[in-house]
């Protein structure tokens, strides 16, 4: 829990399975809001699923936020979790804060890919081939990957003061794997046409990512949704050197606007 007074916030990590991610998005909003950063399921016997990490969060609203509707912010992977949990328990989500949203359909999920491999040059191919056969240990291998990748994802980067508690190589795979299910099965979006909740869509434009394509297969179910993209920013916007302050500004009063204690 970061905060002692104002209305609750939920800020979710994305990955799946990088917990402490969003730590500093949570500290930023702590002087005006109560925020809790829950971290997500890691892998055990069963495999993950998206329900499974939908009832997760449910447990920790119900449990944590009594009646309050809090606001969520979601990063990334975090912002469909928002979604999908806004769209099973509609009457429990308050205003929804998507940073960076992943992928919800083919061509979107294919610019992504595309744009990504046009960003990897000879150098940072070879170190990623290597990655295989240099480290054995799954966990530790994708957080390599994801150390050589930060260029990819970012345009100016700030020192990063905060890391993942924990890689979960294993979540991710399984998570995402389920999302996709349902994503090829017509569940996602549309059954994001049942979320009444105001939605702010935070984007920068160098995010691989491609933020108005994503809009574009969003707001057929969600005609409420706001968009803000900054043209200096990649995937992380609190960390990029130009757009951060900018970045708490626009959250900031956007969620103050939105919520009332």
């Amino acid at each position: 829990m970061f905060g002692a007074t104002g209305p609750h916030v939920v800020v979710l990590h994305g990955g799946p399975g990088a917990p402490g991610e969003v730590a500093p998005v949570a500290e930023q909003l702590a002087d005006k809001f109560q925020v809790l950063e829950p971290w997500q399921r890691a892998s055990g016997a069963e495999p993950l699923t998206v329900a499974c990490h939908i009832a997760d969060l449910h447990d920790v609203i119900v449990s944590r936020c009594g009646d309050e509707k809090p606001a969520i912010v979601g990063s990334s992977w975090g912002a469909m979790l928002a979604l999908a949990y806004a769209a099973e328990h509609p009457d429990r989500a308050g205003p929804l804060v998507l940073i960076g949203c992943g992928t919800f359909d083919l061509k979107a999920r294919s610019k992504l890919q595309s744009t990504i491999a046009s960003r990897i040059d000879a150098g940072l191919k070879e170190k990623l081939d290597s990655l295989q056969t240099a480290i054995a240990d799954p966990d530790l291998r994708l957080k390599t990957m994801a150390e050589l990748m930060s260029p990819v994802y970012s345009y100016d980067p700030l020192p990063d003061d905060h890391s993942v508690a924990a890689v979960d190589a294993r979540a991710m795979e399984e998570t995402w794997d389920d999302m996709l299910r349902l994503q090829a099965e017509g569940v996602y979006p549309k059954v994001f046409s049942t979320i009444s909740s105001p939605v702010l869509m935070l984007h920068g434009a160098y995010d691989p990512h491609p933020g108005r394509m994503i809009l574009a297969s969003l707001k057929p179910y969600l005609p409420q949704i706001e968009y803000r993209e900054w043209k200096r920013c990649g995937h992380y916007p609190w960390r990029e050197r130009g757009v951060r302050e900018q970045f708490f500004k626009v959250l900031r009063e956007w969620l103050a606007s939105h919520t009332s204690a």
